[in-house]
C-alpha cells in the first residue's frame, strides 16, 4: 500500500509514517515547514512542504494520485487559544480541509483513511447529559466525525480514531503538555486538581492504530482508542516525577472549585481578546468524571500492543520542562501562543 500522510512530521503524523514503512508500505508525506530539529523521519518517506489549508485542488490531488491509503495526521486540538469565534478556527483546520481532502482522495482511487479525531467525541455521545457539543472543540471533532462517515462507502473505507491523551515526545517539537508543567512548577506545597481520570496512549501506539485502521477497519467507523486508565492523581505524579520535581501531594477539589478557576482563566482570555476550545466553566464537571476507554474498545483490534505509559509520561514531562526554561529551538502547532 503506498499511503499519504497529512502532518507527516508531526508527532503523530511521523510516527504513523515510521510503523507503515515499518509494516512495507511507501509513505508519501505532506507537512508544514520547517522540519524540526533532530527530527528523525523514516528512510524512504517522499516529503513535500505545504500547507494542506492553502494548497489547491491540483496541488492535493498530485500528492494522493496512485495512493492506496490516506491518513490525516493535521489540525489542532483543545490547547489552542485563538481570536474568537473559536469555532471558526477549528472549522478552518479540522473539518473543511478534511472534507476536501476525503472528497479528492476518492476521486484519486484512496480506499483507506484514517482520521485523527478526539475522544471527547466519543464522551459527547456516551454522555449526553454534558452536552458537550457546546464546546467549540468538542463540537468540531463531532462534525469531522460526520464529515468522514459521509465520506465513507463507495469504494473507500474511513475510521476516525478517538484519541485520548497522548504521551511521548518528538526531538525539535515544542509538547502540548507546557502548560501542565508550568502549572506544576507553579503550585506549592499542594497540587490542586479535580476527581477523575483520563484515558491514555502512546505515541507509538498511536502510530499502530493509524497503521492498523488502514489494514483492517471497513466502512465508516470511529473507534475510541484507549490502553491505560489514569486517574489524574496518578498522572500528574508520574508527570511531577519526569520533571524531576519533589511530588507534591495531589489534592482533589470539588466541581465548584474547578469551575470557579476555570471562570477565571477564562476571563483573562476574554480580556485578551482570546477564546479557548473549552468553555472551562462549563467542562468542569466532565473533567470531574472518569474518561476512561478499555483496550478492548476499539486499540485492540486495530492490533496496538502494550507500551510503558509512565516512560511516555516522563518523556513528555522532561520535554515540556526543557521548552519552559528555553534549552532547545521548538516548532510549535498552529494556533499555539508560545
Amino acid at each position: 500500500m503506498k499511503v499519504f500522510v497529512v502532518g507527516a512530521t508531526g508527532l503523530l503524523g511521523s510516527q504513523a509514517a515510521a510503523e507503515l514503512v515499518k509494516r512495507g508500505h511507501k509513505v508519501r508525506g505532506l507537512a508544514l515547514p520547517p522540519l524540526p530539529e533532530g527530527a528523525k523521519l523514516p528512510e524512504g518517506m517522499e516529503l513535500a512542504f505545504g500547507d494542506y489549508t492553502k494548497m489547491d485542488d491540483a496541488q492535493l490531488q498530485d500528492g494522493l494520485m496512485g495512493c492506496d491509503g490516506l491518513v490525516f495526521a493535521a489540525g489542532v486540538d483543545e490547547r489552542v487559544s485563538v481570536k474568537p469565534p473559536a469555532s471558526a478556527f477549528y472549522e478552518a483546520y479540522n473539518n473543511r480541509p478534511l472534507d476536501r481532502l476525503l472528497a479528492l482522495a476518492r476521486d484519486a482511487g484512496v480506499r483507506h483513511a484514517a482520521v485523527c479525531g478526539s475522544y471527547f467525541a466519543h464522551f459527547a455521545r456516551k454522555w449526553p447529559e454534558e452536552n458537550l457539543g457546546h464546546h467549540p472543540y468538542v463540537k468540531s471533532r463531532l462534525e469531522q466525525e460526520a464529515i468522514a462517515m459521509r465520506h465513507a462507502g463507495a469504494g473507500m473505507d474511513v475510521a476516525v480514531l478517538e484519541l485520548p491523551y497522548i504521551f511521548g515526545a518528538q526531538p525539535g517539537r515544542r509538547p502540548v503538555w507546557v502548560f501542565l508543567a508550568g502549572m506544576l512548577r507553579r503550585m506549592k506545597p499542594f497540587v490542586f486538581y479535580p476527581a477523575g481520570g483520563t484515558a491514555a496512549v502512546t505515541v507509538r501506539q498511536v502510530g499502530e492504530a493509524l497503521a492498523g485502521a488502514l489494514e483492517t477497519n471497513r466502512g465508516g467507523n470511529a473507534i475510541p482508542l484507549g490502553m491505560a486508565n489514569l486517574t489524574w492523581k496518578r498522572m500528574l505524579a508520574s508527570f511531577q516525577d519526569g520533571m524531576g520535581l519533589p511530588r507534591r501531594p495531589v489534592v482533589t477539589v470539588p466541581v465548584w472549585a474547578f469551575a470557579l478557576a476555570g471562570t477565571a482563566i477564562k476571563l483573562q482570555k476574554k480580556r485578551q481578546g482570546l477564546e479557548g476550545g473549552l468553555d472551562l466553566p462549563r467542562f468542569a464537571r466532565a473533567m470531574s468524571r472518569e474518561m476512561f476507554i478499555k483496550p478492548e474498545d476499539g486499540a485492540l483490534s486495530l492490533g496496538v500492543t502494550p507500551d510503558d505509559i509512565d516512560a511516555a509520561i516522563a518523556q513528555s514531562a522532561r520535554a515540556s520542562a526543557d521548552a519552559l526554561d528555553g534549552k532547545a529551538r521548538l516548532v510549535g502547532m498552529q494556533g499555539e501562543k508560545n
